[in-house]
């Protein structure tokens, strides 16, 4: 990790937890691995376990009783449903017991620059989540997207009032020279120009890359205000071990090493 550049931020151990989306979505992960992982997000007290749409009735009854949403994925994840199936994927999410949405756009619409179509599908979507008393989040997948996308896919939301844009799903794979696929995810740049063009009341969710207590410092000071992170088991281990605790102190963000050239 570099220390060229350093400043401070006020935490608590309560506090990275309920910044936390416990992904649990990579779709090799067993019925087995998401019991596990759902009593992780539990005795961890995160935000919510994201979690793949066919187990929101297991995170229901392994949640049951404790303050731990459930999030769960729309279009996941290349966003190429029709908005009427979207729909209906988010009306049957929140009837099983979801209480957030992560709705992936229609990514080639948007290269495409046909707007109306993309504002239709977030508008549809969000009146019909926010209609049944659950948040939407809205992943633009970022490393499909030019900025120019991402500055119009932040005022949208903004306009419609959508409660977060997210980066990415993890698995937006782009197909290098050399032949290989990798991805980004949340990068420094983009998530400083979500924060930028997206409205105040919009808030920023991370996705892709961020797997160490430093990255999730650091992002926080950017303005995200939500993470979503398969590796929460351990950012929370080092949190305990670098002296956070139940009561808030402050701690030194470095930015962490490759992040200085907007890369993971």
């Amino acid at each position: 990790m570099s220390s060229s550049s350093s400043s401070t931020i006020k935490v608590s151990l309560p506090h990275l937890a309920q910044v936390i989306d416990h992904s649990l979505l990579h779709p090799t992960l067993s019925d087995s691995d998401l019991r596990a992982g759902l009593a992780l997000a539990r005795n961890s007290s995160v935000a919510s376990a994201c979690i793949k749409p066919y187990a929101v009735p297991l995170a229901r009854s392994i949640l049951a009783g404790s303050p731990v949403r459930i999030c769960t994925v729309v279009g996941f994840p290349h966003g190429s449903s029709s908005a009427s199936l979207k729909i209906t994927e988010a009306a049957e999410a929140i009837t099983s017991g979801a209480t957030e949405i992560d709705m992936v756009i229609n990514i080639g619409k948007a290269l495409s620059g046909e707007w109306h179509y993309i504002e239709h599908e977030i508008e549809a979507v969000n009146r019909l989540v926010t209609a049944k008393g659950a948040i939407l989040k809205v992943i633009f997948e970022n490393d499909f997207l030019q900025d120019e996308h991402i500055i119009r896919l932040c005022q949208i939301c903004t306009d419609l009032d959508v409660a977060f844009v997210k980066t990415s799903t993890g698995y937006g794979f782009v197909k290098q020279p050399n032949g290989f696929y990798s991805y980004q995810g949340a990068t420094p740049h983009h998530l400083k120009l979500m924060r930028k063009y997206a409205g105040p009341k919009v808030q920023i969710k991370a996705a892709g890359g961020v797997r160490t207590l430093d990255e999730l410092l650091y992002v926080l000071t950017l303005g995200v205000t939500r993470v979503g992170a398969s590796a929460t088991e351990a950012i929370l281990k080092e949190a305990r071990a670098r002296g956070i605790g139940d009561a808030e102190i402050e701690v030194e963000v470095k930015v962490p090493k490759g992040l200085q050239d907007g890369t993971y």
